[in-house]
């Protein structure tokens, strides 16, 4: 048998691409519609996943105030505004695209994700961030034993898996929890979010003794529906653990939220957008 391959696609999309969104988008603030468009369109800032931009004319209770202040975001110049729906304020919850931007994006606003309250593509609500429409993620059962060991002990030993592929990043391993070394494991408080998994049940530490390992084990017990193959489902960290497929040891590859993160402030200078402070699944 050929030995499991730890390579994966890459994300193919360069900073600064702007394509059309063929959904109907909506964001709101406190039950009231600040837009709602069905010409939004997709700007790519960093590599990892886009953004909406939003026409201005397709505004309906939201009114956005010139801070005065423009930066050079990586698709282009920009200008900050406020946005006010009614007696509420959001500091800078907009960005409106000026000349030296990409020609479709005049005339549209890129507004940050936790300005507003909620999204919805269609009517079917999107957290985190928008979908990249070029990334797959495909959950897959799999015949492939997966054993993980960390400082010289065994966490689990499993005689089958469901693969779960996901464009640019690592193949995740999830194992059923029958297969898991529990005493061994300690829970923790720790919840992320995923546009394309859901929202995380479970996170789980490690204690050796030479060291503790956070959060390197998640599950999804009620993930979105065309990933519920790993619901109930535990993942480990491909980076943080010792993980062998059909007894073969895999080289740990590098962590990439840490690569991400990397790419996404380099793509958009120290001015621009941040990480979110909102928990985010490292993996999207």
């Amino acid at each position: 048998m050929a030995t499991e391959s730890v390579r994966y696609p890459s994300l193919i999309v360069p900073v600064g691409h702007v394509e059309p969104v063929p959904r109907r988008i909506r964001g709101l603030i406190g039950g009231h519609v600040v837009f709602d468009t069905r010409r939004a369109l997709y700007v790519w800032e960093w590599p990892a996943y886009p953004q909406f931009s939003i026409p201005i004319e397709d505004m309906a209770e939201g009114v956005l105030t010139d801070d005065h202040h423009t930066e050079p975001l990586a698709p282009g110049p920009a200008r900050r505004h406020s946005l006010q729906v009614g007696s509420e304020v959001r500091q800078g919850a907009a960005w409106l695209w000026t000349d030296g931007a990409p020609e479709p994006l005049l005339g549209t606003a890129r507004f940050e994700w936790k300005a507003l309250e909620s999204w919805f593509e269609e009517d079917e609500q999107v957290f985190v961030h928008p979908r990249s429409p070029y990334s797959r993620v495909d959950a897959l059962r799999s015949s492939s034993s997966v054993r993980v060991e960390l400082d010289g002990v065994v966490l689990a030993d499993a005689p089958h898996c469901v693969k779960l592929f996901e464009t640019g990043l690592p193949t995740r391993y999830y194992l059923d929890r029958t297969h898991l070394t529990w005493p061994r494991l300690r829970p923790t408080d720790t919840v992320t979010s995923c546009p394309y998994k859901g929202t995380t049940s479970g996170y789980w530490s490690f204690d050796s003794d030479s060291s503790t390992h956070e959060d390197i084990a998640w599950a999804y017990d009620f993930p979105t529906p065309h990933v519920n193959r790993i619901a109930g489902l535990v993942a480990f960290y491909n980076e943080h653990v010792d993980l062998y497929v059909d007894g073969t040891p895999l080289p740990r590859p590098a962590d990439p939220a840490a690569v991400r993160l990397q790419l996404r402030r380099r793509s958009t200078g120290a001015g621009g957008p941040t990480e979110d402070d909102a928990p985010q699944d490292p993996d999207c």
